[in-house]
């Protein structure tokens, strides 16, 4: 792990990354996201892990990309690309990570920041937290951000905040649905951890079917939805843990998961 991100993991299995840069507002610059994805790479294969939270140091979650790197890199056409591409490819990570990822949102999230936050499973937020896709105040449109926006609110909500680029709060978000839940910030770990354990103490092999199917139906016209996720559940019925679960239930005891 680079200094750039930390990561820990509790004994409940929540593993924590932190954006470790507040002097650089928590930029996904090309180090950041290069770390992001190794953190996430293993994390896919390490099963003491089964809820990841998504946090950041200091007073702003993520600003976006760099915009000094960038800057510096404004007549390489190439290493945008690769920016921009590295981006999508930690994005698309998350969504397909085996297990549940929750954003914890303190302070600013902005363009590629709010599409941190909306590419995590579940996110909650400081009340003070605020959102924004503001590249159209410099000139260069939240297109990538826009991927992530657009499937988390509404198209009128998205296109208002990517064609206006002003600020939304923490309230609105929720409003909005890209946030699931407002809290006073002094209570903001407590609430991010304890949702965490609740996911934590479920099956994960369910964990992972269940998160798979949902990503996947959700694109999917209404019947083929139905045929795929008839059989998601079918197959999943095979599982040790499905048996485990209905028995448990039925026999009124805590289940006792195999992760199977």
């Amino acid at each position: 792990m680079t200094d750039l991100l930390t990561q820990t993991t509790s004994e409940h299995g929540v593993t924590t990354l932190t954006l470790n840069q507040p002097e650089r507002r928590n930029s996904l610059s090309m180090g950041m996201l290069d770390a992001l994805s190794d953190a996430l790479a293993n994390i896919a294969k390490d099963d003491a892990t089964r809820v990841v939270v998504i946090a950041a140091a200091g007073k702003v979650f993520c600003a976006g990309h760099d915009l000094r790197e960038i800057r510096d890199q404004l007549d390489s056409h190439e290493f945008q690309l690769a920016l921009f591409e590295r981006c999508s490819e930690v994005m698309q990570q998350i969504v397909n990570l085996p297990k549940p990822v929750i954003a914890r949102v303190a302070g600013v999230a902005t363009a590629a920041g709010c599409q941190l936050v909306a590419s995590c499973d579940l996110a909650v937020a400081a009340d003070s937290a605020r959102f924004a896709t503001p590249g159209v105040n410099i000139g260069l449109f939240c297109s990538t951000p826009m991927v992530a926006l657009s499937r988390n609110i509404s198209r009128k909500h998205a296109m208002e905040m990517l064609l206006t680029g002003e600020m939304v709060s923490a309230t609105r978000a929720e409003e909005l649905g890209l946030v699931n839940r407002v809290v006073d910030e002094s209570i903001l770990d407590e609430s991010v951890y304890a949702m965490a354990c609740t996911i934590a103490e479920k099956s994960g092999h369910t964990l992972k079917i269940g998160k798979g199917a949902f990503y996947q139906q959700v694109e999917m016209p209404l019947a083929e939805a139905y045929n795929y996720t008839a059989k998601v559940m079918a197959e999943n019925l095979q599982a040790d843990d499905a048996k485990e679960g209905i028995c448990a239930f039925l026999d009124k005891r805590k289940p006792q998961w195999k992760d199977s």
